[in-house]
């Protein structure tokens, strides 16, 4: 990470309209505050942004020291899978529902991010999750890609149950009928993970879980293995199955077909404002039952 923040890009959730009004009062904020503004092309492009330098996000690693992104958390997942590969560091402004990842209001991000740009902030790295796909008989991988929160391996529209089997290091674990199998980081454990029965895992937990979707056999219960294991899940029997990949990327796979997840070499720095607790924002989120 590099600091002080001289060069800030933001990153806008291109086709919401409701984001062009915040985005210009932040960039004629950090402008003030001595920054050069850096928008993607996609943002202002969408948005007819006049004024200010873009780049493409593949592009925003190598020139920024900051990334602001305002939106969701649909938003950031897309960001993390590219920025993780660089040394910059990312806040996520909310502007969507529930703001897991994008926990800065907008209703108060100059305030706060006043604070950040002065140092008021604290760190997280969180490890993201890379896959390959492996055809039977095609004897290469047809598909490689990377996940922040998890990679689903599930039924497809015709809603029959899929065979799988697991393997953990190539170890065989268990075989199951079910809707599917999630694969989560900690990151992605109060995603799909956790409406599917999975736990909450810490940010700060290197370790990565296996929740099974809606599993015939009851005693098909979620599992956590080191971060560093590798998973492997082979599509044994199905006559509709995909893969998908942060909810954001699908690929229709076949009997014999195996999904390899591992942990990722590189890792996404988020920055949160000072006094941030994960449990607060557990409690807030969730609707937990305050303190008595």
């Amino acid at each position: 990470m590099r600091f002080p923040f001289q060069t800030v890009a933001l990153i806008g959730k291109y086709n919401s309209h409701e984001i062009s009004g915040p985005i210009m009062r932040l960039a004629e904020f950090l402008e003030k505050k001595g920054c050069k503004v850096l928008f993607t092309v996609q943002t202002a492009d969408r948005m007819g942004i006049p004024g200010f330098d873009s780049a493409r996000l593949v592009d925003i690693g190598k020139v920024a020291d900051l990334a602001i992104v305002l939106g969701g958390d649909g938003t950031m997942l897309n960001v993390a899978r590219i920025l993780a590969d660089y040394d910059i560091a990312v806040v996520g402004v909310n502007q969507g529902r529930l703001g897991f990842l994008t926990d800065v209001s907008v209703d108060t991000m100059l305030e706060t991010l006043e604070e950040m740009l002065a140092g008021e902030f604290t760190t997280e790295n969180r490890f993201l999750l890379d896959v390959t796909v492996e055809r039977d008989g095609e004897g290469a991988a047809i598909f490689h890609g990377r996940a922040f929160n998890d990679i689903v391996v599930s039924k497809g529209a015709t809603g029959r149950l899929i065979e799988t089997e697991v393997f953990i290091d190539g170890q065989f674990v268990y075989s199951q009928r079910s809707d599917g199998l999630v694969i989560a980081s900690p990151t992605g454990s109060t995603a799909y993970a956790l409406s599917a029965g999975g736990p909450i895992l810490h940010p700060t937990l290197e370790a990565i879980i296996l929740v099974p979707i809606c599993p015939h056999t009851l005693s098909n219960r979620p599992i956590a293995v080191n971060s560093h294991a590798e998973v492997e899940v082979l599509v044994s029997h199905a006559d509709d199955c995909n893969a998908n990949f942060d909810g954001q990327r699908r690929l229709e796979l076949t009997p014999g077909d195996r999904v390899r997840v591992r942990r990722s070499e590189n890792s996404l720095l988020l920055l949160r404002p000072r006094g941030h607790s994960y449990y607060d924002m557990l409690r807030q989120k969730l609707h937990w039952g305050e303190k008595l």
